[in-house]
């Protein structure tokens, strides 16, 4: 998978609930900066997803994807289940090996 497939395959499997994608696309020792927290680990994050997080419905609409030297950022839009926008953000991929090893999601209440 390429990194922009790979990249798409995240906010698939966070929209599907498909957390063996989800493990599949992210290195091991992945880790998350969001505006709000800081996920270390593959498995603590899928855990958070699969577990914890507030709104389990939601769905990502990507609105455009930039690709760099090593990296990929998605422009897209965090909806609730009724449509409503939740928020936007550009999310920022640093590969390794073929997979996700680290992820900066900029939103602008950031």
């Amino acid at each position: 998978m390429d990194r922009v497939a790979t990249a798409r395959a995240y906010y698939r499997a966070l929209d599907e609930h498909d957390y063996d994608l989800l493990s599949d696309v992210l290195a091991p020792d992945f880790v998350h900066e969001r505006p709000d927290r800081t996920f270390e680990g593959r498995d603590r994050f899928v855990q958070f997803m699969r577990e914890e997080r507030p709104q389990t419905e939601t769905s990502h609409p990507i609105d455009a994807v930039y690709t760099g030297a090593s990296t990929v950022a998605v422009e897209g839009r965090l909806l609730a289940s009724d449509g409503a926008e939740i928020t936007r953000f550009v999310d920022v991929f640093a590969f390794e090996d073929g997979v996700i090893a680290r992820l900066r999601t900029h939103t602008p209440e950031s």
